[in-house]
């Protein structure tokens, strides 16, 4: 579900749908306004910058078009790449830490800097840093001859859909002039929640047709006609007062968030490969939260912060915010954990898994905008309390690991996509709505990189979790003498084929493993909803 372009706008460019100083009191926005304009497949409200000179007319859908494919590659790269992580780890013998990192490297990357990526392309030129990182990176991934190469390889895949997601929308808003810009923006958005409903069967069926790099190839052809698109039709477009000048931007900040977040993340990951027993994981973790502090004083006395704090004295952006850490780490989580449960356990392929995710996106996309209409007429408390809850229940559902497909999994999927079409829009509506008119863009972002980073952390927690439980229950399910060879050769998400000896307490131990990490998830969608609950409590006090 993977996460959503914002563009970060200037004090006098409010988003193209924005609500301006009279659109609502006090120089919010309305909810209708936040909720009605465009929404990215994850439902973050898409905010464009006016532009000043439209591309000829007859280019125009050649530029949706480039966007379009463009977006795809980033928005589907998630859920075809956690399909794939079994056929991964079996392959190149990697552990279930290393699994975690070729997410977070991504993941780290691109919630670090993809704030960074929108200054860049004012600066520099939208259309030059637009797909070909990306490209190269999807190129290196493919051809990665190692654990060691695929996790670098990611990381600079995380770099490049950095530079390309927030360039998707400005370069929209700079070929389109302003009363065709909300059409073209809603193509867009609902051509991409459609490739990223389709991400996960096509994904699953490239796997088993080909193998898990085929991924990664999938990005080659996707890149070339955008690129091809891009040279051929799109325009170079960029803020001409910051036009190559790179003192605007958060160097400072963006490099200690690498860094904080980094550090913190691979302590996290240590926890899952030690088990807690060494003293270097809670070292890590320490001194990930002291360069997590380090970045936040930063931010107070940078000039253009990454993250403005200002933001953060509204008690209903702060809340928000908390919020999504909750949910999208809940989210993140359960859809990590997943695949390994169902190809591991119950046997299934990876088109099967595919299929069983395509109900997900479709639920989401469909829904999405009937609970921004319910939003409007009730304020957003509601629909996030309720949301948050579909989706804590739809944890618990999975941690129970019932044999039924039916009942185990498909029915809290289908409670999972329905908590989160209820939360999607009117936690835009939230947080759009919780800053002031000229930092929508801004608010937007932080929410953006929140959401993300929320995966970041959430994949390395429910990873250390259930490999901690799964080492613990193998050593204790299994007789002393096949413990070692059981924990030394098998690692959690990978179990020797059924009637193998030790198959049914190896079994027993995933399933506990599976179920412990999936209640963390559960525990993070109650708190989302009590969040929601204490933190969002007046309707009239989100809309004025």
């Amino acid at each position: 579900m993977d996460q959503s372009a914002s563009e970060q706008t200037g004090p006098n460019q409010t988003g193209s749908g924005a609500a301006g100083p009279s659109g609502a009191p006090g120089g919010r926005i309305s909810p209708a306004t936040a909720l009605h304009r465009p929404l990215c497949p994850d439902g973050h409200a898409a905010l464009t910058p006016p532009c000043a000179q439209p591309c000829p007319e007859r280019a125009r859908p050649f530029v949706l078009a480039a966007t379009i494919l463009a977006s795809a590659m980033a928005f589907i790269d998630g859920s075809i790449v956690t399909i794939a992580l079994p056929a991964m780890q079996t392959d190149l013998a990697a552990g279930f830490d290393d699994m975690q990192w070729v997410v977070n490297a991504y993941a780290l990357l691109l919630g670090s800097l993809i704030l960074v990526g929108g200054g860049m392309g004012d600066r520099f030129g939208r259309r030059r840093v637009f797909v070909a990182v990306f490209a190269l990176a999807s190129l290196a991934c493919a051809l990665a001859p190692s654990t060691t190469a695929l996790i670098a390889a990611r990381g600079a895949q995380g770099v490049g859909a950095a530079l390309l997601v927030p360039q998707s929308l400005a370069i929209i808003a700079a070929a389109f002039p302003r009363d065709a810009r909300g059409h073209a923006i809603g193509i867009w958005a609902g051509a991409s929640a459609l490739t990223t409903a389709l991400g996960p069967p096509l994904g699953g069926f490239l796997i088993d047709a080909l193998d898990w790099r085929s991924v990664f190839w999938i990005n080659l052809p996707l890149s070339a006609v955008s690129i091809w698109l891009a040279l051929r039709y799109i325009p170079e477009s960029r803020d001409d007062s910051a036009a190559g000048n790179t003192g605007g931007l958060d160097w400072t900040g963006a490099g200690l968030a690498v860094l904080a977040f980094g550090v913190l993340t691979v302590g996290l990951t240590r926890l899952a490969e030690t088990g807690g027993s060494s003293l270097t994981a809670p070292l890590l973790v320490c001194a990930g939260l002291a360069g997590t502090a380090v970045f936040v004083l930063a931010e107070a006395r940078a000039a253009n912060p990454l993250m403005p704090l200002s933001l953060f004295r509204s008690a209903a952006f702060s809340g928000a915010n908390l919020m999504t850490l909750f949910l999208y780490g809940a989210l993140s989580g359960m859809l990590f954990l997943l695949p390994f449960d169902l190809i591991a356990r119950r046997g299934m392929s990876a088109s099967e898994v595919g299929l069983a995710l395509l109900p997900v996106g479709l639920i989401i996309g469909t829904l999405s905008r009937a609970a921004g209409s319910l939003a409007d007429r009730t304020g957003p408390r509601l629909p996030l309390t309720a949301g948050s809850l579909l989706v804590a229940g739809a944890a618990a559902g999975l941690a129970a690991g019932l044999s039924d497909i039916w009942i185990g999994v498909m029915a809290p999927l289908v409670a999972l996509s329905a908590g989160m079409a209820l939360v999607v829009a009117p936690l835009t509506t939230a947080v759009m709505n919780a800053a002031p008119d000229m930092q929508s863009g801004t608010a937007s972002g932080v929410n953006n990189a929140a959401s993300r980073l929320a995966g970041l952390f959430a994949v390395a927690i429910v990873g250390a979790v259930a490999a901690a439980v799964f080492t613990t229950a193998a050593a204790d399910a299994v007789t002393a003498g096949d413990a070692a060879t059981a924990t030394t050769q098998i690692r959690f998400g990978q179990l020797p084929p059924p009637g193998t000896a030790g198959r049914a307490a190896l079994e027993a131990a995933f399933l506990e493993a599976y179920g412990t990490a999936m209640r963390v998830t559960a525990v993070w969608g109650g708190l989302a909803a009590l969040t929601a609950l204490f933190f969002l409590r007046g309707d009239k006090a989100l809309k004025e």
